[in-house]
């Protein structure tokens, strides 16, 4: 009986965990109403609702329809605190007396709505603040997790963790992606959803927001340092000229990912998305490499096939 089960054990196929599903809410109508429409798929919701200024005023409040349908639903709740102030975010991070009263503020919305939590969302940081990012996210979780509440960050890819050639590449290290030290912020938080986006912008040459390989190595990069169960992998779901021209639907077998093209004024114009086929791609990814789950920029600019990709909540 023992050779026999250890048998069955040996050739049971391999049945992996069903990746958490994180979406971003704005507090625009179609954002709030692709969310109430498909909030049997959702299992963290992720709301814009707060800010936080130099002095840790936190200032915002909650919906309350989004409130009523995550209390029904038993849907996880971690609004967004954010600041995208360089001077502002520093004064923050290095004072004692701002922290402690953002820190109260927090925790006080958490218990007056019943959130399970906030995520950070502090970017446009210098890179010479990379310490006193990683000591205040620190003081934050521990002041929350002595409340029985959790903090996630968003955190920018950032491999290959340093500036590179270009004035663009080492723009986008000093003042974005290198203060972010993804292996002190992971063993303070309780979850890092890496956004891997934006790969191209309006200051690049055309291509993916997200492109394959882009995605894997920022991933490999992260994971050398923050546990699979605390990682959550970022897909954007929006494209540039997306809602405002018409082409012919291609598709980059590299990249993974949905592309077309059109001219104007005798130029050729790129135009790259997340749909159906690219979305799927990137959620399977999250499962095959045992990830917490997908976090999802953002709902209201979806392509609404993504929806059958996804098992309803278990």
């Amino acid at each position: 009986m023992k050779k026999l089960l250890l048998s069955l054990l040996l050739t049971a196929p391999c049945v992996l965990a069903q990746p958490k599903t994180l979406f971003y809410m704005t507090d625009h109508s179609n954002s709030v109403r692709d969310f109430m429409q498909h909030q049997d798929k959702i299992d963290i919701i992720v709301p814009t609702w707060y800010n936080v200024d130099a002095t840790g005023l936190v200032y915002g409040e909650p919906d309350p329809a989004v409130l009523r349908v995550v209390k029904q639903r038993h849907i996880s709740l971690f609004p967004i605190v954010a600041i995208f102030d360089k001077t502002g975010v520093h004064t923050l991070l290095t004072n004692d007396k701002a922290q402690t009263a953002m820190i109260g503020s927090l925790i006080s919305e958490c218990k007056q709505n019943g959130y399970d939590g906030f995520q950070l969302d502090f970017e446009n940081i210098a890179w010479t603040d990379r310490d006193a990012l990683s000591a205040t996210v620190k003081r934050i979780a521990d002041a929350m997790h002595q409340e029985h509440l959790q903090l996630q960050i968003a955190v920018v890819p950032n491999a290959p963790g340093h500036p590179g050639h270009t004035a663009f590449s080492k723009w986008i290290f000093s003042d974005w992606r290198g203060v972010f030290d993804l292996k002190a912020l992971s063993e303070s938080v309780d979850l890092l959803c890496l956004m891997i986006y934006d790969q191209h912008t309006r200051w690049t040459t055309p291509g993916p927001v997200g492109g394959w390989m882009w995605t894997n190595e920022n991933l490999d990069y992260a994971l050398k340092v923050v546990p699979n169960e605390k990682l959550s992998l970022g897909i954007a779901l929006y494209g540039y000229h997306w809602y405002t021209y018409q082409g012919q639907e291609l598709w980059d077998a590299q990249d993974h990912t949905a592309y077309f093209f059109f001219y104007r004024d005798q130029m050729r114009e790129w135009i790259f998305y997340t749909e159906k086929r690219g979305f799927a791609d990137r959620y399977n990814l999250a499962t095959e490499r045992h990830l917490q789950g997908i976090c999802a920029w953002v709902l209201g600019e979806e392509d609404s096939a993504i929806w059958s990709v996804l098992p309803e909540r278990k």
